[in-house]
């Protein structure tokens, strides 16, 4: 899978959201592809990561990019299917950035259906299996696209989870959201709301620049 503009910033987000918040010790990535948002997390938080990926091929990338980095002995990535792997432990933070598109056309590829579409995991499922493995005072960081999120709200009353913070993404301030950055966990709270721009004005916006100037080389 390629690593894309939006990965990125949903990385940073999280990275930057945990870097605030100074309580997590143990991170679960679901769907872990690359292992570009286990990477970007691991740059800026001493979390105990483990990845899961359903994918062979995308399984061997994450452990060579993982195994080339300096955060080799932070991130353990396993093999598997996420709802069926033996979890040994509740995590303080779980992240995903999870099936695209359940209910549009799928492609020629099987491994890109797997990770865009519903052939690999439904987000209620997710869903249900993030209150399962999340701790007490444990937090959940989701990325979908933004027409996506009525279906979020229609699953979101059976598995215990309430959102806390979303973050619209646009490309620029003349398009409209394109993805939506979730922050949930089991406290119900005020959510609060935030728009993000790519590019403003001709250029990356100052707030992309905030997220990912640790990770672009040229921002």
């Amino acid at each position: 899978m390629k690593v894309t503009t939006d990965s990125c910033l949903f990385g940073a987000w999280v990275a930057h959201t945990l870097t605030k918040r100074c309580c997590c010790s143990t991170l679960l990535d679901i769907g872990s592809g690359s292992g570009l948002l286990s990477l970007m997390i691991a740059q800026q938080t001493p979390a105990a990561i483990d990845a899961v990926e359903i994918q062979l091929n995308d399984f061997n990338q994450s452990l060579e990019n993982i195994a080339r980095s300096p955060f080799k002995t932070q991130i353990t990535v396993h093999h598997a299917n996420a709802l069926e792997f033996e979890y040994s432990k509740a995590y303080d933070v779980i992240v995903s950035n999870p099936p695209f598109y359940e209910s549009d056309l799928k492609g020629h590829s099987h491994n890109k259906n797997i990770a865009h579409h519903d052939a690999g995991m439904k987000l209620k499922d997710l869903l249900l299996l993030v209150n399962q493995i999340l701790s007490p005072t444990g937090a959940c960081y989701l990325l979908l696209p933004a027409k996506r999120w009525e279906d979020l709200q229609k699953f979101l009353p059976a598995t215990g989870l309430y959102i806390n913070e979303q973050v619209w993404a646009y490309h620029s301030d003349k398009h409209p959201p394109f993805r939506v950055m979730l922050r949930a966990s089991r406290r119900k709270t005020p959510v609060t709301d935030q728009h993000l721009y790519i590019r403003q004005n001709g250029d990356y916006s100052p707030g992309f620049k905030m997220l990912l100037k640790d990770y672009y080389l040229h921002l």
